[in-house]
């Protein structure tokens, strides 16, 4: 017992020492130090906590808030969603480019959270507050409509900015996963609070399905959210792996192209599209507790979303562990497998209280582990398409996105029908009846597993492994030490961090893979994590020595015989390129490679042969760069001059594009060359690099 308390007491003196030494720089390797940590979970919750309320507001027909208590019919608020899908599409594209594109101060992300608070709370506090009492149905349903639309507006800007600032936090995918795990645990108390307060209240007010009941609750929780986001978001940073040079613009329909390119936007994508199948089972824990059995247990919800809300804390403090020994894909595919099996089981109970919240609880724990997943595999997404393209964006893979959305024109009719056809229309108290809310429960499961089987098969062909993400990031820090030591911006830190990934990819590239048969467990552990680094060695030192291959050098040639051409030439013989690009040798890796990119320099160049032949020659020049710079260089006092410098710099762009398209083949040749010559002053960042290893 003695010895216990002892390792107890030495397990938390560690503790101690570990937080105090890492709390204001972060350990190496990593990048976050743990007062950011701290700071994180607390800005975390303030969102949380605010944002809730704000997004339970929606056109749907379990929403309670506008279902339930306004009384709107299921098909009106399915046409009214549709309409507000419509009118968001353009908002959407808006908010993508914006996101790539913006001036404000403060970072790509962090602003849109810090401005979008205040009018969040604004607006859905007067949304619930408004007279519908006096209002007729059509009235209201206009009424509603209008405020859900503007209180989107800012919504959305929020929710995604702190969606993709948790990508950003770090580049380095298993501390980003320790640090979401740890901030979640803590975050995760918004909802666990709110999910036994406003059920609570509800019993000693109007009732879950009254108006007045959130008119009460709305400014109180909003208001403590935009303090609690306030304080905290002040004390945290983005950091993305770029080129120490100004970031050009990035044209929306120039970006489409590429992420149209992107495998694994497509297979996440493809899974997000039939997510809606899946959820339909959503409304069972609250409406058991809310019209079944009389209603008599209505208040007990609030204890029960406590509870089974405890189960998300298990996942958040596993998640990390589980990433790294399972993997991203076999989580998420596990994780939908377990979810099918636990739907089936609901089936048959549904009409136990007690078993749904032990299916709810156990849902709740695997669900949590595919929600940290879904922001992890987003992020890595990311990061591939930089190593693949070189060009960094974030919020323009959302247009694409709007493939979702007109799909789910057709497919939020779902439920909506289901519900009316099950006899539930504008008056929620038909679920007080036994037999309509069975037969409604019992198609909503049936539903949601077919939707969780439909989830699960796009991620059967999803494969960016951990390592293979480690290795693309290890590439993206290496290309950037090269580009910044070319612009004479090349920092030590910098240095030691890309070259130490150089050396460890030397000292296993070429290694012959080992057998973990007949291995003990810690020699196992060895054994894979050296079968690993050879495969991140493999990708790591086939960039460093991309311009030194067969492939590599008829790639240079071909970019300086491209460059002797002048920028702008207008390919007559291009068909002509194209046949013989096709005829190429591809029985070898290196031939396939040689022949690939002969293909792809032949298609480049007749995309440029048809502007040239469209617009003509002589009428295409380059756009002022000093007028682009004058337009950049603005600061937007508001909103409103954000809107005008956009569309001023939309127009520049514009020409630009047309311009850069019909020149490509030039000045892709021409960055080739100067990425070639910057790959050449290795051995002179060799040096300095044994140098500084010699001081430290």
């Amino acid at each position: 017992m003695e010895k216990e308390k002892t390792g107890l007491i030495t397990k938390t003196k560690n503790l101690i020492f570990t937080a105090k030494k890492y709390w204001s720089e972060p350990a190496k390797g990593n990048y976050i130090p743990y007062k950011e940590i701290v700071s994180l979970s607390g800005a975390g919750f303030g969102v949380y906590w605010m944002g809730l309320l704000a997004s339970a507001i929606g056109l749907d027909a379990s929403n309670l808030v506008l279902g339930a208590s306004l009384g709107i019919k299921p098909m009106d608020l399915y046409v009214m969603m549709v309409v507000a899908n419509i009118v968001g599409i353009p908002l959407g594209i808006f908010r993508s480019w914006y996101y790539d594109n913006h001036k404000l101060k403060g970072g790509k992300f962090l602003p849109f959270i810090r401005i979008s608070g205040l009018p969040i709370v604004l607006i859905s506090t007067v949304m619930v507050w408004l007279p519908y009492e006096r209002m007729e149905y059509i009235t209201k349903c206009v009424v509603v409509w209008f405020m859900y639309m503007l209180l989107n507006v800012f919504l959305c800007f929020f929710n995604e900015s702190y969606t993709y600032f948790q990508q950003i936090i770090t580049p380095n995918a298993q501390e980003r996963a320790n640090v979401m795990s740890i901030s979640q645990v803590i975050y995760s108390l918004a909802p666990t609070i709110s999910g036994l307060v406003v059920p609570l209240v509800a019993g000693l007010t109007w009732g879950l399905n009254n108006i007045w009941t959130y008119r009460i609750i709305y400014p109180i929780f909003t208001v403590i959210g935009l303090i609690l986001t306030t304080i905290f978001f002040r004390k945290v940073k983005e950091r993305l792996i770029l080129p120490k040079k100004p970031q050009e613009p990035v044209r929306m329909f120039d970006a489409l192209r590429e992420v149209a390119k992107n495998k694994y936007f497509w297979i996440i994508h493809a899974a997000a599209w039939v997510v809606f199948l899946e959820s339909g089972y959503g409304v069972i824990l609250s409406w058991s507790f809310i019209y079944g059995h009389s209603g008599d247990y209505q208040a007990s919800l609030g204890i029960a979303n406590t509870i089974i809300g405890n189960a998300a804390l298990w996942s958040m403090l596993l998640c990390p562990l589980a990433i790294k020994y399972m993997g991203k894909r076999n989580m998420l595919i596990t994780a939908n497998a377990i979810n099918i099996g636990l739907l089936m089981i609901l089936y048959f109970t549904y009409q136990n209280l007690i078993l749904i919240c032990v299916i709810w609880y156990l849902n709740t724990f695997v669900n949590t582990f595919w929600n940290i997943v879904q922001h992890q595999i987003s992020a890595d997404m990311r990061d591939y398409h930089q190593w693949k393209t070189g060009v960094r964006v974030d919020g323009l893979f959302g247009p694409l996105g709007i493939i979702g959305t007109v799909i789910g024109f057709f497919t939020g009719m779902v439920y909506p029908s289901i519900y009316e056809k099950m006899g539930l229309l504008d008056d929620y108290n038909v679920l007080y009846d036994d037999t309509i809310r069975n037969n409604l429960f019992e198609v909503l499961i049936i539903c949601s597993a077919v939707g969780a089987l439909l989830n699960l098969i796009p991620y059967c062909f999803y494969d960016l492994t951990e390592n293979k993400h480690k290795a693309y990031v290890g590439v993206l820090k290496i290309r950037a030490m090269f580009e910044n030591h070319t612009l004479g911006k090349l920092d030590d830190d910098e240095l030691m961090d890309a070259m130490d990934v150089i050396t460890q990819a030397k000292e296993y590239f070429g290694k012959e893979k080992m057998s973990a048969k007949g291995a003990g467990k810690e020699e196992k552990k060895e054994i894979k994590e050296h079968n690993l680094a050879i495969e991140r060695a493999a990708i790591i030192m086939e960039d460093l020595h991309k311009f030194t291959t067969p492939a590599g050098r008829a790639r240079v040639q071909q970019a300086k015989n491209d460059v002797a051409m002048g920028r702008l030439h207008a390919y007559d013989n291009i068909a002509e390129e194209r046949k013989a690009a096709k005829k190429l040798p591809k029985g070898t890796k290196e031939e396939k490679e040689i022949r690939n990119d002969a293909i792809k320099n032949a298609r480049m160049k007749k995309e440029a042969a048809s502007l040239i032949k469209k617009y003509g020659i002589d009428n295409l020049h380059a756009p002022d760069e000093a007028v682009k710079q004058e337009i950049m260089n603005r600061e937007a006092a508001s909103f409103f001059d954000s809107l005008k410098i956009r569309r001023e710099l939309k127009a520049w762009m514009k020409q630009q594009s047309v311009y850069n398209r019909a020149t490509k083949p030039y000045t892709e040749a021409e960055s080739l060359i100067k990425q070639a010559e910057s790959y050449t002053h290795y051995e002179e960042l060799q040096e300095k690099y044994v140098y500084l290893c010699g001081i430290q």
